[in-house]
């Protein structure tokens, strides 16, 4: 069976009736809390993230986009582990497919935005807690993301972009389910 995970009730209105669907709600305590619970009552062998995300390319087509790597970009594990002398890890290695990093923060900023751009070529702010979780639970994870901005000063045009956005999740859902 496959658990679905997506943030937000917005990006999930096209889902079909009838699959099992884990809102997480925002960021990366919410979402990971969400699947590790979901994971705890309902076992699964596949959880598929889907949702929204920003460019950090501007070459990258419409649609979605298959994640193959996924990053915590505003978690330190170089310090902790100098602190700690323990290594955490934070990248998850999904297959092929873009690069997504994954904070807390909405990046609406060109700074940010190319600093990110260095790493990455999506942005997200539950990714990264989503297939933690799932590799917690023994559970594989795929992911994929839509853009809806560019991760600078337009991102604030999520709310006119997210309605398109369902709709490609909702046809992804249908095909993967």
């Amino acid at each position: 069976m496959t658990l679905f995970a997506i943030a937000l009730a917005e990006e999930a209105a096209y889902v079909p009736d009838g699959v099992p669907v884990c809102i997480t709600g925002p960021g990366k305590v919410r979402s990971g809390i969400a699947v590790a619970r979901a994971l705890a009552e309902d076992p699964q062998q596949l959880v598929v993230n889907l949702g929204t995300s920003g460019a950090l390319r501007d070459d990258l087509p419409a649609g979605a986009h298959r994640i193959g790597l996924v990053i915590e970009h505003d978690f330190d594990g170089m310090a902790i582990e100098s602190l700690t002398g323990r290594r955490y890890e934070n990248a998850i290695r999904l297959g092929d497919g873009l690069t997504l990093a994954t904070g807390d923060a909405f990046i609406a900023d060109p700074v940010k935005r190319a600093a990110l751009a260095r790493h990455a070529d999506l942005v997200d702010m539950e990714g990264f807690a989503v297939a933690h979780a799932a590799m917690a639970f023994g559970a594989s994870c795929q992911m994929f993301k839509v853009v809806t901005d560019s991760a600078d000063e337009t991102a604030w045009s999520w709310a006119h972009a997210v309605d398109a956005a369902a709709r490609e999740i909702g046809r992804l859902v249908q095909e993967l389910a």
